[in-house]
Formats: C-alpha cells, sequence, structure tokens
C-alpha cells in the first residue's frame, strides 16, 4: 500500500465508525443530548460533515459550496445524507490531489500555521473524525447500553 492508500483507508474506516455507531438509532435518540456539552448524535454527524466541507473543500480546494443549514432541512435523513456527500466530495479532492500540495486557503489561528500540505489536512481530519466517534461510542452507551459497534 501507498502512504496515500494507507491514509485514505484509515479516515474511511472511521467514517465507517461513526455511522455504524449510530446505526439503528431512531430520530429521538438521534436528537437527544446526552453529554453535557449538549450536542446530540445527529449535530455531531452535521458537524463531522462541515469539518469534511471545511478541511477538503474550503482548505485544500479553495472553494467549497454552501453547509447543510443553508440548503436543506435538518433531519436525520438530511443530515447523513449531507455527511456522505460531503466525505465523498473530500475523496475525489484527496486523489486528485498530492500529499505535498499546499492547500489553497487557510485555516485560522495555530492549526492553520500547523498544517502546511495535504497530508496535514488528512491527518487532522482522521484525528477529528476519531475524537467524535469515541464521543459517540459514549453516547451510544448511555442511549441503550450498546457498546463495540463498529467495523474495527
Amino acid at each position: 500500500m501507498t502512504e496515500k492508500s494507507t491514509l485514505l483507508t484509515f479516515l474511511r474506516a472511521q467514517r465507517a465508525v461513526v455511522l455504524a455507531i449510530l446505526d439503528g438509532l431512531g430520530e429521538e435518540a438521534l436528537t437527544k443530548a446526552v453529554l453535557p456539552s449538549g450536542w446530540t448524535p445527529l449535530d455531531m454527524v452535521e458537524h463531522l460533515g462541515d469539518a469534511e466541507w471545511h478541511w477538503f473543500q474550503e482548505i485544500v480546494a479553495g472553494a467549497a459550496g454552501p453547509l447543510l443549514g443553508e440548503h436543506a432541512p435538518r433531519t436525520p435523513a438530511a443530515v447523513f445524507a449531507y455527511y456522505r456527500e460531503q466525505c465523498r466530495r473530500s475523496d475525489e479532492i484527496f486523489a486528485a490531489t498530492p500529499l505535498s500540495a499546499t492547500p489553497r486557503g487557510r485555516h485560522p489561528g495555530p492549526l492553520g500555521d500547523e498544517i502546511t500540505d495535504l497530508r496535514g489536512v488528512v491527518l487532522h481530519v482522521i484525528e477529528e473524525t476519531a475524537r467524535h466517534a469515541g464521543h459517540l461510542d459514549v453516547v451510544r452507551e448511555l442511549l441503550d447500553g450498546r457498546t463495540g459497534l463498529g467495523p474495527r
């Protein structure tokens, strides 16, 4: 495997974990906040879609379409479709961009200074997705006691 295919494999695995953890939950559970932050599982999926949008379309490619709230109702089906679409677009940008490519956009603050190429972007998105998959693991356990969900 190449470095690029390995990174994509890990990113896709984390995305799959997020979806697997939430599989089978109804709208009531998806919109219920059980952590002190007040975030619901659906909020987390939308946030992850926004992160894909921001890092790959806005930062790597330097251009981005609208966020979910700008064009669609916020139903579970719409949020999951939005997340999957942002992941699909991210994969296209990732495939067409060398790992050493300098982003066309810039993330504000110190993190923007640290991330200088596509490699840094994808590692950050893997980190972000894994972090929130952990939150969702806890949420699922609090909602219905299920643990150890996901393909890995």
